[in-house]
């Protein structure tokens, strides 16, 4: 059972929905059909997927998780070297066969199928030894954004309809993404560069890194303001965002962990937004 814990924290459980609810509603919005398919994608969205993302993750990130002080509870498990190889035989067991199933329901749409399979290879090049884009800086947070930002990708090329609207909200979502991640490194600063680890952050320090999240979400809050009708109230999302990365304004590298502060509020906004873009959603066609 404490196997079975560890393996649960290191999914990240609090934020499966991020990943689940970009596919299962871009494709309800769009029109796709909530067949058999619909729900075994959305589910392996929900869990498998975020065990592949972070279980990986958690195991190559080892030695820097050691030296974080905020490892080991909703912000990601500390998963000891007796369980490296338990948990990435759990993670191929566990995503394979939804791979093998969606990789084949999608082989005849080859769009479909190539955002899939990029997809994945995003979400393991992003950890795993050998690649490892997570150490380069700037591609750390383009990857991580489209772990988010696949699923829906997806969705879009199942359904087989795209707009310039739509375009809209995906690239905001992106830089939507690339901003939380780029705003997430500045607290890890410390302990990255002790583990001799990369990342936007170290590269650009403290105060410009969270300059570049603040920009980034105001220009993801700009573009939504295009969007026709009410969608153009998801805008008002980005606002707590902001106001939270702004208050942080004043971290340094040398007390990099006080954006953990902030961090922890973006936990809990994440589903305030979902809650403002579901509520926009659901109203009236």
């Amino acid at each position: 059972m404490n196997t079975v814990r560890r393996l649960l924290v290191s999914s990240r459980p609090i934020s499966w929905i991020n990943t689940a609810f970009p596919f299962a509603a871009t494709y309800y919005f769009l029109g796709g059909s909530l067949n058999v398919g619909f729900w075994i994608t959305t589910f392996f969205f929900l869990v498998p997927y975020n065990l592949l993302m972070y279980g990986i993750n958690d195991v190559f990130d080892y030695e820097s998780d050691l030296r974080n002080p905020r490892k080991g509870g909703v912000e990601g498990g500390l998963l000891p070297p007796e369980l490296h190889s338990t948990t990435l035989k759990v993670v191929a067991v566990t995503n394979l066969p939804f791979i093998a199933f969606i990789s084949w329901q999608s082989a005849t749409n080859f769009v479909a199928f190539a955002v899939f399979i990029g997809t994945i290879f995003f979400v393991v090049a992003y950890s795993i030894k050998g690649l490892r884009y997570k150490e380069i800086p700037f591609l750390d947070s383009i990857t991580s954004s489209l772990h988010f930002i696949g699923p829906m990708l997806f969705a879009v090329a199942l359904v087989g309809q795209f707009t310039s609207f739509l375009s809209i909200a995906i690239l905001a979502f992106f830089l939507w993404g690339a901003a939380s991640h780029a705003f997430g490194a500045v607290q890890d600063i410390r302990a990255d560069r002790e583990a001799g680890i990369a990342s936007i952050a170290t590269a650009l320090g403290a105060r410009r890194t969270i300059r570049l999240a603040f920009a980034l979400y105001l220009v993801a809050g700009s573009l939504l303001l295009l969007l026709p009708d009410r969608f153009a109230f998801a805008s008002l999302a980005a606002l707590p965002y902001l106001f939270v990365i702004a208050k942080s304004f004043s971290v340094s590298d040398e007390n990099c962990e006080a954006a953990n502060k902030g961090w922890r509020w973006f936990l809990a906004l994440n589903f305030l937004a979902g809650a403002i873009v579901t509520s926009l959603l659901i109203g009236p066609m």
